[in-house]
């Protein structure tokens, strides 16, 4: 791929980028309804095509949180047409990397020192890079470490990128307005932790050691002394992404193995730890080969408050939703019923969010869950997609907590069901209290 030789980093330079993407997006659309007017039967299959290369190559170019949130979007199946799936899912793995020379000044500036001053040996050409950082090999002492570099100018563009980024959200994501901006302030709470490398370590650390003790997980070593605000140095874990994983034609045994072993660890967070990795794309997992699941991102955390995790969690692992309610009670407690609501939208929002719930807590109420069935996933993009047209869906419902929650979840679902595993589902359970 080729790499980057630059990166806007000042506000003018990037706001100018998206305003080029958005022209060249209004001349997409000249172009579909011009050929519309000679074929009216013509699909938006083009149109979305071409706006999905525009906007992933103005995304990519600028990195940082403008990258992320295609990277997000990526991962939510039902919300985007399928090129800007296809697309967006180039995030998770494969940005393009920026060249060797603006590494080595980046680093510099940010530690003081080249890395040829403190590895043994570093690869100026990066192996993966992604939205926020690249990671580069390096030695040191006999020991292969991975460095993780931070995008130049980052981690100051957050909220001035969101502001940019909104129009765009706005038009894909068909929000409201408090919607969207609800969804905004999440989002850059959890990208000012990403970009605190130093915060990133010590988190790591922290969650790779209450997590030793799980089956068939693995962590790297991190080393504070040799990272800092931009820089994180860790072990080198060999493995590979579930992309490449899944080419070698895995066993069934295998794929469960693996597949235990991601649930395992999110309901371990979850439920014990009341915080949670909340950024589960493929790109933050490898696959060794002892057949272990080796976790090499702790950037996104997201804590889970009492007053969210109880009546959430009540919902799925109790026989709270068979009483109608205490239903509706918790879901005022979520703020998914609003307190002016009348009859009639009580009714309604109960309906929608009892059905919707009923659906995401199937695999929490059997002993054992199949993944690969296509039936379930089906249901789930079918609800999606029909309460994304309803008008009373526009509104902003339920508490902050939700956003990053339910991305962690279905996102842990979408990549067992990429497994196609087959997993043991009553490991480590909710901690439910009466709501």
């Amino acid at each position: 791929m080729k790499e980057q030789k630059s990166i806007p980093v000042t506000k003018t330079e990037r706001s100018a980028k998206f305003v080029k993407t958005g022209i060249q997006i209004g001349g997409n659309y000249i172009k579909h309804y011009s050929k519309k007017l000679f074929n009216p039967g013509l699909s938006r299959d083009e149109l979305n095509e071409d706006n999905a290369t525009d906007i992933y190559k103005s995304l990519s170019e600028l990195k940082g949180s403008a990258l992320k949130i295609a990277q997000m979007l990526s991962m939510d199946k039902n919300i985007l047409p399928k090129s800007y799936i296809d697309k967006f899912t180039q995030s998770q793995y494969n940005a393009p990397p920026l060249s060797g020379p603006l590494i080595v000044r980046t680093f510099s500036k940010n530690f003081g020192k080249t890395p040829e001053q403190i590895y043994d040996k570093f690869k100026l050409s990066s192996t993966n890079a992604a939205s926020i950082g690249q990671v580069h090999e390096a030695e040191l002492n006999g020991k292969k470490l991975a460095v993780k570099i931070q995008y130049p100018g980052v981690g100051d563009s957050i909220s001035s990128d969101l502001k940019l980024v909104k129009p765009f959200a706005f038009r894909l994501l068909g929000m409201s307005e408090k919607d969207l901006n609800v969804y905004i302030k999440e989002v850059e709470e959890r990208l000012l932790e990403e970009t605190d490398y130093e915060l990133e370590v010590k988190r790591s650390i922290e969650f790779s050691e209450a997590c030793k003790h799980l089956n068939n997980v693995v962590f790297p070593k991190y080393y504070p002394a040799l990272s800092g605000k931009r820089i994180i140095t860790m072990d080198w874990i060999e493995g590979t992404h579930l992309k490449e994983f899944l080419k070698t034609n895995p066993s069934q045994e295998f794929r469960n193995k693996i597949g235990q072993a991601l649930w395992d660890f999110y309901n371990f967070q979850q439920h014990e730890l009341r915080a949670v990795h909340a950024d589960p794309h493929p790109g933050n997992f490898l696959i060794t080969a002892d057949q272990k699941l080796g976790v090499i991102d702790f950037g996104c955390i997201k804590e889970l408050p009492e007053d969210f995790y109880y009546p959430f969690f009540a919902l799925i692992s109790t026989e709270v939703l068979k009483d109608k309610a205490q239903t509706i009670l918790a879901f005022r407690q979520l703020d998914m019923i609003h307190k002016d609501d009348d009859d009639r939208q009580i009714e309604f929002y109960y309906t929608a969010y009892k059905e919707m719930i009923e659906l995401f807590a199937k695999p929490y109420i059997s002993e054992t869950f199949d993944f690969s069935k296509d039936e379930f996933f089906q249901q789930l993009y079918v609800y999606g997609d029909k309460i994304a047209k309803m008008p009373e869906f526009k509104q902003a419902r339920g508490v902050k907590h939700f956003i990053y929650v339910n991305r962690t979840n279905f996102g842990l679902y979408t990549i067992l069901h990429e497994l196609r595993a087959t997993v043991n589902t009553q490991t480590f359970v909710p901690h439910a209290l009466a709501v």
